[in-house]
């Protein structure tokens, strides 16, 4: 798996090792970017009086599942042909992508962490082992449904571009960029069958006390991911010949 990362690390952007820096900037740019617009329709914060750590709260575990997820899709599909080495199997591709995304997503955090700090906002959580939690439990969904997804492409290679729309849906009613409690009840209910809205609602809750959990389940983000990457597991075992094949 060792070689797989290192190749990876080479190859996914500009066939440079630099391009590795690439994937964990980009979660970073896309907040700063919604944050600044934000900013600039004089956006104010539902919670507290800093508009910045309120988004932040709720982008980081949307952008992390989105991320790892999409970027894990592709990870069979661009990483086959190292298969053509005896010692390398399926899931090696698999959890190198993985190994890569999940540090990829740590780095992006410590930079977001920094970029608060230096304007001035204070991102320590209420309840540190609250928001270390959801964040456990964001990254295990994320790389459940990565494990499923990559499967599925690397024998239809459009599903991964199908996903990378889905993905959108997901992000935009998991709460993370849109305060959804100001929508009625009945689309609360409809958003609560995504998972990434319990990791929003968890996070923010982590920071902010009086903000609403009456629609959060935590058992249901937790089990979601564990359902999620038993089934992406079973599937690269059931399906490692036909993977091989294609």
């Amino acid at each position: 798996m060792h070689a797989v990362i290192l190749r990876d690390i080479r190859s996914r952007f500009f066939n440079n090792g630099l391009g590795a820096l690439i994937p964990p900037l980009m979660p970073i740019a896309h907040a700063l970017i919604l944050l600044l617009i934000y900013t600039l329709t004089s956006r104010t914060a539902i919670f507290g009086d800093d508009l910045f750590l309120f988004f932040a709260t709720g982008l980081i575990p949307a952008l992390t599942f989105s991320y790892i997820s999409r970027f894990m899709a592709a990870s069979l599909l661009t990483n086959k042909n190292m298969l053509a080495f005896p010692a390398i199997h399926l899931l090696d591709i698999i959890l190198a992508r993985c190994a890569l995304e999940l540090i990829g997503i740590v780095i992006s955090v410590f930079v977001m962490f920094i970029i608060l700090l230096s304007i001035g906002s204070d991102p320590y959580p209420r309840q540190p082992d609250q928001a270390l939690l959801a964040m456990l439990s964001t990254a295990l969904l994320a790389i459940g449904v990565g494990i499923i997804i990559s499967v599925i492409s690397a024998i239809y290679p459009f599903f991964a571009r199908f996903y990378s729309l889905f993905v959108a849906i997901i992000y935009l009613t998991s709460g993370g960029p849109i305060y959804l409690y100001i929508f009625p009840n009945e689309l609360i209910y409809y958003c609560t069958f995504n998972p990434v809205f319990h990791a929003v609602t968890w996070m923010r809750s982590a920071y902010y006390l009086g903000y609403p959990t009456q629609a959060l389940d935590k058992l249901y983000l937790i089990g979601f991911g564990i359902l999620c990457l038993c089934i992406g597991l079973l599937m690269e075992r059931l399906l490692r010949k036909k993977l091989l094949s294609h």
